[in-house]
């Protein structure tokens, strides 16, 4: 169990492990993912919002539900037509963390659910953090602030400032680090879809800094070991 017992859902008796081999796509992941791709398991069924929603609604508390939607109505908002680099919706992957972190993972904490969905509104959105503390509480603009990349100051390389959050995060509180390995969960799930020079990096950069969070969540780490076996090509 996660500490401050945040699960209750898909990380009892094995469930959503990510560990059952699979020859290629599997259709069908049970109470875990939407299906399989070798070893890994996908969470790509919430991308439907109107499908999403009633399902959230019967594994979840009314009022933390009721939480959740009101954070994906004000992603929505701020995001509006921004795309992924895949050109997919962003909200695709905002609900691909959310999926994780319920349908995988269990997390039924309402601030770390809502910290999920809001994860990238103050990076990529002209969102100040003191409207979404105003809006869901300082918990919630908390773990948003820790998975924030900063904006490089005077004299500050880009790659500079990010290496230096991604060795911040070994120092987030629990509830922080969750929202990140959802985050990465999402976007590397379909890593393929890059070009194979930035499929190599993102695969370092994630073993380097993100994988060793891991270890804090069973089932987080049981996914990630699969994820690097399916893509032990690009070590």
């Amino acid at each position: 169990m996660a500490a401050g017992g945040w699960r209750s859902l898909g990380a009892r008796a094995g469930q959503g492990t990510g560990l059952t081999e699979g020859a290629g796509l599997t259709e069908g992941g049970g109470r875990g993912g939407s299906g399989r791709m070798g070893w890994v398991e996908l969470f790509v069924s919430w991308h439907d919002w109107s499908r999403a929603e009633p399902e959230l609604c019967q594994v979840l508390p009314a009022e933390t539900a009721a939480a959740v939607s009101a954070a994906v109505r004000f992603a929505t908002a701020w995001h509006g037509d921004q795309r992924r680099p895949t050109g997919a919706p962003y909200l695709d992957h905002l609900l691909e963390a959310l999926e994780v972190l319920v349908r995988g993972a269990g997390v039924t904490d309402p601030d770390v659910l809502c910290a999920a969905v809001l994860h990238d509104v103050v990076e990529d959105t002209p969102c100040p953090l003191a409207e979404i503390r105003a809006a869901f509480g300082p918990k919630v603009a908390e773990l948003v602030g820790w998975v924030t990349i900063p904006k490089p100051g005077p004299g500050e390389a880009k790659s500079d400032v990010k290496r230096a959050y991604l060795e911040r995060l070994r120092h987030a509180p629990a509830q922080a680090r969750l929202v990140k390995l959802a985050d990465r969960a999402s976007n590397v799930q379909t890593l393929r879809n890059l070009a194979p020079d930035r499929q190599r990096r993102y695969f370092a950069q994630t073993v380097t800094y993100i994988v060793p969070l891991a270890a804090m969540d069973p089932w987080f780490a049981r996914w990630y070991a699969a994820w690097q076996q399916d893509f032990a090509d690009l070590g």
